[in-house]
């Protein structure tokens, strides 16, 4: 961080999907990050994992969207209105995103993953290992969460 606070990121690679809209959220579809190719060799041993944290720039998101403070969780007005850091919302302050993915294959410089709900475009900034330091048994969620997640856990079946 410089001394007026700004930090500097240089996106690392694009996403390249054939998703558009909520189709992103289908977490059984495959996109591809296409790395720069000055990056090809910080992908080396990441084949031996299978799933990957990816991090990236929501670039779709608009100055009026990052104004946004509270929400109803997925814009449901029987949820509770909530800060946007109690929510998965893209409306954010600085809306990156996170996503845990399914590693498919890495070929050169793209790799390919399934579940990113990310657009086509959109910049990545990251990627990163997914291991058992980052897995929890003990998790916490609130009441509303658990509702939604029964609902959407009925529409599958």
């Amino acid at each position: 961080m410089d001394s007026k606070g700004k930090v500097e990121v240089k996106p690392i690679g694009v996403v390249k999907t054939k998703a558009v809209g909520k189709e992103v959220r289908d977490r059984s579809n495959i996109s591809e990050i296409i790395l720069r190719n000055d990056l090809v060799e910080t992908l080396r041993g990441i084949e031996d994992f299978s799933h990957l944290l990816v991090i990236f720039w929501m670039h779709e998101i608009s100055s009026k969207e990052r104004k946004i403070m509270k929400v109803h969780p997925r814009g449901r007005q029987d949820m509770p209105l909530l800060g946007v850091y109690a929510t998965r919302t893209p409306y954010r302050p600085n809306p990156i995103g996170l996503t845990l993915v399914e590693l498919v294959k890495v070929e050169r410089n793209v790799v390919s993953v399934r579940g990113l709900d990310a657009f086509d475009g959109t910049p990545i900034l990251d990627i990163k290992p997914f291991d058992q330091w980052d897995a929890s048994q003990k998790i916490r969620v609130p009441s509303w969460w658990k509702k939604m997640d029964r609902e959407r856990s009925k529409l599958k079946r």
